[in-house]
């Protein structure tokens, strides 16, 4: 017995130890973030209470059938009247309930794995969204910075048109520029809030309350070559369940062929005829004739969906595969991508912005020169963290495929 017990403790606890919380500290980690969801999101709460409810059908599958008990009485009389009481006790013959028991076993197995795949999936979707709140916070601290940028230079025009040193038309195009910072700083809250939405949603949380603590520096996940991530895809969660689905319905087709045997009724009871008559002993036996249903088709419709469930394991091994070899393709292009800009793209980038604020103040570049020059650093920015963010979603996706954290990050 106490190997039923203990899954359905474990997931009593489990289901209690996924209450939504009503509020969280403030402000939120990574780890403090994927600790919330795996408490508090409904799917995951809902997954925990299908194994529960997968350990009472595994209770009620070794159940014995209950007996009938039958009460016969003939005649109206008391002096001609027959009472004949029996007790019909069926038994079950071809291991039906052993293959009962297999089954609701490979049910449980199944939700069990359902479980685990779906808190591996909270918990990459909570890494990924909480990446994404901190490049949008970024993103939005550099469009308030630039919309700042802008408003000195257009008061610096200003000034410079009063005293005559620079064209009216340059203090229109820095009122332009501010105006398009403005707008890009719009858009970058925007986006902003729509990735605290997205994170908070993980635990049914509401986003005005959150506030995240974003790392000192982009910490970037690394890329472990793909033959080594490949080999672990036998154990992820999606080959597993396969694995799992195709002995559940070899379980439901040993339990059709068990249903051919007939069960046999064993009947045991007393007959009384008059008031007078000593009781006699009434046993019988009760077995169904297969003439016409030997459960040929239940069988035949049981094992084709075997051939159904491997086929359908094979195939979720090539799109697991399909899908962990692009993961990691992204990953790659994205770390690529971020080195690339880190290395040479960002550093010209500043080079530039430094050199047109100086030839600036020597009067040798116009302001449109310096507001590019700081347009340009912004965009580069934010291509840098756009590839980040692009990295932290593949790595997540890849710990999505391999149900565990298999890409970490770098120290």
């Amino acid at each position: 017995m106490k190997h039923r017990l203990t899954p359905l403790l474990a997931a009593f606890a489990l289901v209690c130890a996924c209450v939504p919380a009503a509020a969280w500290s403030s402000p939120l980690t990574l780890e403090a973030a994927i600790d919330l969801a795996l408490r508090a999101n409904p799917t995951l709460r809902a997954a925990g209470s299908e194994v529960a409810a997968q350990e009472g059908a595994l209770t009620q599958a070794g159940t014995l059938p209950n007996p009938e008990l039958e009460l016969l009485r003939e005649g109206e009389g008391s002096g001609n009247r027959t009472t004949t009481a029996t007790l019909n006790i069926p038994i079950e013959l071809g291991g039906k309930r052993s293959a009962r028991v297999d089954a609701a076993r490979q049910e449980r197995q199944l939700a069990t794995i359902a479980l685990e795949t779906e808190r591996d999936k909270v918990r990459a979707d909570t890494a990924a969204a909480f990446h994404d709140v901190v490049a949008a916070q970024e993103r939005e601290r550099m469009a308030q910075e630039l919309v700042a940028l802008a408003g000195r230079a257009l008061g610096a025009a200003g000034k410079r048109v009063e005293a005559g040193t620079l064209s009216p038309v340059e203090e229109t195009r820095a009122r332009v520029a501010q105006g398009s910072a403005r707008i890009e700083a719009l858009q970058a809250g925007r986006d902003l809030e729509g990735a605290r939405i997205r994170l908070a949603a993980l635990w049914a949380g509401d986003a005005r309350q959150l506030t995240i603590v974003a790392p000192q520096a982009a910490a970037l996940p690394l890329a472990p070559p793909l033959d080594k991530l490949l080999a672990q895809l036998d154990q992820a969660p999606a080959m597993r369940h396969a694995r799992t689905e195709v002995g559940h319905r070899e379980a439901l087709a040993r339990l059709e062929r068990a249903r051919r045997t007939p069960d046999v009724n064993v009947i045991v009871g007393a007959q009384r005829e008059g008031p007078d008559t000593r009781n006699r002993a009434v046993l019988g036996l009760s077995v169904p004739l297969p003439l016409f249903n030997r459960n040929d088709g239940a069988v035949l419709d049981a094992l084709r969906r075997v051939d159904k469930a491997r086929s359908e394991a094979d195939a979720a091994g090539a799109r697991l595969r399909a899908e962990l070899a692009q993961a990691h393709a992204r990953l790659t292009a994205a770390l690529a991508e971020c080195a690339l800009i880190a290395d040479e793209v960002l550093p010209g980038a500043e080079d530039a912005q430094r050199a047109a604020n100086r030839g600036f103040e020597l009067g040798k570049f116009g302001l449109i020169d310096v507001l590019d020059a700081q347009r340009v650093l912004a965009q580069s920015k934010n291509q840098y963290l756009n590839a980040v963010a692009e990295s932290h979603r593949a790595a997540a996706d890849i710990a999505r495929l391999l149900g565990h954290a298999a890409v970490q990050e770098n120290p």
